[in-house]
């Protein structure tokens, strides 16, 4: 099994209308499994439990099994918040689906659908969060790597690059997750660098606002990870010629 784990400060580039603006950096939690065979195991299962502690236990995860088969975006879903409902809405680029011929699959335990991606889309919070995570399913294969675009509740924008396998194996699993003990987001935006030729799988969002984030509790600090991070302009990059259809 090719599996790699990681926690750690995301770093940041963040921009103002004006000048740049530093503050605090979220932790990030990342786990990927290049041969989970369909199913939630190694890394990423790590990743997303270590994830969840930080968290306090009325934290809901969201998969798509209310929604129709081919469904189109805008899709909202709604999470247990600290004092009220919490309602995440999708929009751009993507559809529902259940089709694992193409290397993604449903990581909902006892689900079958999954948010089938290959070009942008945008989560809209009703109310601000600060911890958010999801699976990702067959990342990279075709090159693509994941970007993420978190807009805070001051417009600040973090551009990162997730470093996710490229030109990976068919099929992979990852967990990405970050949680922020200062800063609230309002939007994320998610792109991929081999649009229209590497698709994924989006599956099992969580979100929490800060005050479900739990405090310190003077235990040991994640290590510091390599994720791999942009400027707000994306740099091209190179990736390998074909097609990869969406199933």
């Amino acid at each position: 099994m090719n599996a790699c784990l990681r926690f750690g400060p995301l770093a940041l580039v963040l921009a103002a209308s004006a000048a740049s603006v530093a503050h605090a950096t979220p932790t990030v939690f990342f786990g990927e499994n290049q041969t989970p065979s369909n199913t939630v195991t190694g890394a990423p299962a790590t990743a997303r439990t270590s994830f969840l502690s930080y968290l306090a236990s009325g934290v809901t995860s969201q998969g798509f099994e209310s929604f129709t088969l081919n469904d189109l975006g805008p899709l909202t879903l709604t999470f247990v918040g600290s004092a009220s409902p919490i309602t995440a809405t999708l929009s751009g680029d993507g559809q529902v689906t259940n089709n694992v011929s193409a290397g993604r699959f449903n990581t909902t335990p006892a689900g079958s659908k999954w948010w089938d991606v290959s070009g942008d889309f945008t989560i809209d919070f009703s109310s601000p969060i600060s911890a958010f995570g999801f699976y990702g399913t067959d990342v990279g294969d075709f090159n693509g790597q994941i970007t993420i675009d978190l807009i805070d509740t001051l417009n600040r924008v973090t551009h990162s690059v997730l470093n996710n396998s490229i030109n990976g194996k068919n099929g992979a699993l990852l967990f990405y997750g970050f949680i922020d003990g200062t800063n609230s987001y309002k939007q994320i935006t998610f792109g991929n660098t081999a649009a229209g030729t590497d698709f994924f799988g989006f599956d099992d969002m969580v979100i929490g606002n800060l005050a479900q984030v739990l405090p310190p509790t003077g235990g040991s600090t994640p290590e510091p990870t390599s994720l791999a991070l942009t400027g707000l302009a994306l740099a091209a990059a190179g990736f390998a010629a074909g097609r990869k259809r969406r199933a």
